[in-house]
């Protein structure tokens, strides 16, 4: 038997019983509870003995009006989602309501009943994604100090699971040094917890969007991106999968085109859930609007907006060829991993259908580049690393999650910490090693 959740509480505030009586008409089909108060101070009381999500006020009351109102239940109740009635003549209280009430919307009188509805469910929707945003970030937060408090008394006998997450907080801590407490450090911590989940098929997703990232920071400056452009591609590559946190192992685990009609359902709300996550941080507006569009395609059949050409962001456009082209050598996009010249190939059969074709040429002029200066590297066990050596692959956990990024320089700390983890876990470890001058 599935578990039931309460249907959403809605407080409806106005001295005037007949608006009341009107706004409980309208509600009352739609499966809400409905509370009513006629002066702010009977809402108040309200509001503090009953479970709300969101108000609707009336502007002008006598006692205490809707901008001191809502103001008051930002105050005490910050979750709960504020909409101001509101008179045309009364725009410079509904500015003091905006400003100091921090409304969700406004809505003039007399309202369109289909309007309101739309204002107060997209108003949940969006206290919804609020709210688990929230549970995500608090519990991010909880498992990283859970993580300190560990690392303080951590023996070898210490569960395993432990361990492992001790290890790779140490690893992190180490490689990324005075990043760690930047604003681009933190965005990694979230890419690296999308990039645990992993399907049953096993296609670990560890590295994804950092190689992702890096590619297309690359091809943002190829193409003559600005700093601004680019680092907004670079945080967008970085978080384009966060819509999927709330998809099933087993949909993450399947290439797309071996997915059910329903599935892919599913797997195409991603870039909208993404964007509705990363669009409440002035931060990452701009990015989130990368997010949205990467699954577009040039000839206008992708999703979710179907865009065409040049109406896509330029960036989106630039993400969606360098997402494929890990995915598709992941294995997550098509049935088989594809090798990298496989995979060019399939963006060049492709050129002008789902990518912009100027956006290919670059990537692929950019990338056989890169094949043919790839460095000399050297594959060592941990007894024969030194100070000093460039790390030249991603070090990977068994497990799948990131132990040490391309081009790390290890140190004495590190290399010590690579072998007792070889002892604690006796599994051997192999790590590639840039030569230098080769």
């Amino acid at each position: 038997m599935s578990e039931t959740t309460e249907a959403p509480g809605l407080l409806l505030v106005d001295d005037e019983a007949n608006i009341l009586s009107a706004l409980r008409r309208l509600f009352r089909p739609h499966g809400y509870r409905i509370f009513t108060a006629e002066s702010g101070t009977a809402g108040l009381e309200l509001l503090d003995r009953e479970s709300i999500d969101l108000v609707i006020s009336d502007m002008r009351m006598p006692e205490m009006d809707g901008a001191t109102f809502l103001k008051q239940v930002r105050e005490r109740r910050p979750a709960v989602m504020r909409i101001l009635l509101t008179g045309y003549a009364d725009i410079t209280s509904t500015v003091a309501a905006i400003n100091e009430g921090e409304i969700y919307r406004y809505i003039a009188k007399p309202w369109n009943d289909n309007e309101v509805l739309t204002v107060v469910r997209e108003a949940l929707d969006r206290q919804r994604l609020e709210s688990e945003n929230r549970r995500l970030t608090a519990l991010t937060q909880a498992q990283n100090e859970e993580l300190k408090t560990l690392n303080a008394g951590l023996e070898h006998k210490v569960a395993e699971r432990t361990a492992e997450l001790r290890q790779a907080l140490a690893f992190v801590e180490q490689a990324h040094g005075e990043l760690k407490k930047s604003f681009l450090t933190s965005v990694q911590v979230f890419a690296g917890l999308i990039e645990l989940r992993s399907g049953p098929a096993g296609k670990p997703l560890a590295g994804h969007g950092r190689r992702v990232a890096e590619l297309a920071r690359q091809l943002g400056q190829r193409m003559g991106l600005s700093e601004a452009d680019g680092q907004n591609l670079m945080l967008a590559g970085l978080l384009h999968d966060i819509g999927k946190l709330g998809l099933p192992d087993e949909l993450l685990g399947k290439p797309y085109n071996t997915l059910t009609g329903e599935q892919r359902a599913r797997v195409m709300k991603h870039p909208l859930v993404g964007q509705n996550l990363l669009i409440g941080i002035d931060r990452f507006k701009d990015a989130a609007l990368l997010v949205r569009h990467h699954h577009e395609c040039y000839d206008g059949n992708g999703y979710p907006d179907r865009l065409a050409g040049i109406a896509i962001p330029l960036g989106a456009r630039l993400l969606a060829v360098v997402n494929d082209y890990d995915a598709l050598q992941v294995g997550t996009l098509v049935q088989r991993p594809l090798k990298a010249q496989e995979a060019l190939d399939f963006l060049i059969e492709n050129r002008g259908k789902r990518y912009d074709p100027a956006a290919v040429d670059a990537f692929v002029t950019m990338i056989s580049e890169t094949l043919r200066n790839e460095p000399v590297e050297l594959p060592l066990r941990t007894m024969h690393l030194k100070p000093g050596m460039l790390v030249s692959r991603d070090l990977l956990h068994r497990d799948g999650y990131l132990l040490l990024a391309t081009g790390s320089t290890l140190n004495a700390d590190i290399i010590g910490q690579l072998i007792r983890l070889e002892q604690v876990e006796q599994h051997n470890l192999t790590v590639y090693i840039r030569q230098e001058g080769k």
